[in-house]
């Protein structure tokens, strides 16, 4: 016995299967979506403390800064 269904083409709903599996899919994409945004956007400032860091270490090698001028601006940007 042979059964048609004319959304399907046969009795198994296959189309269910298919749009079932492409939600979850989606699903699965929009939090794997957010939770790189918020890992991006929770890493951004640490980053460019590290960075300011880094240019006022290079600042004071060249000797464009003081000691005492470092060490205060060092305390600003760790504020």
């Amino acid at each position: 016995m042979y059964m048609y269904h004319r959304w399907w083409g046969t009795f198994w709903p296959t189309g269910w299967i298919v749009f079932g599996v492409g939600v979850v899919l989606l699903i699965v994409f929009l939090v794997l979506l957010a939770v790189s945004l918020f890992r991006w956007a929770e890493g951004k400032p640490s980053r460019s403390k590290r960075g300011a860091l880094e240019i006022l270490k290079e600042r004071l090698a060249r000797g464009e800064i003081t000691e005492e001028e470092y060490e205060r601006l060092k305390r600003k940007i760790e504020e």
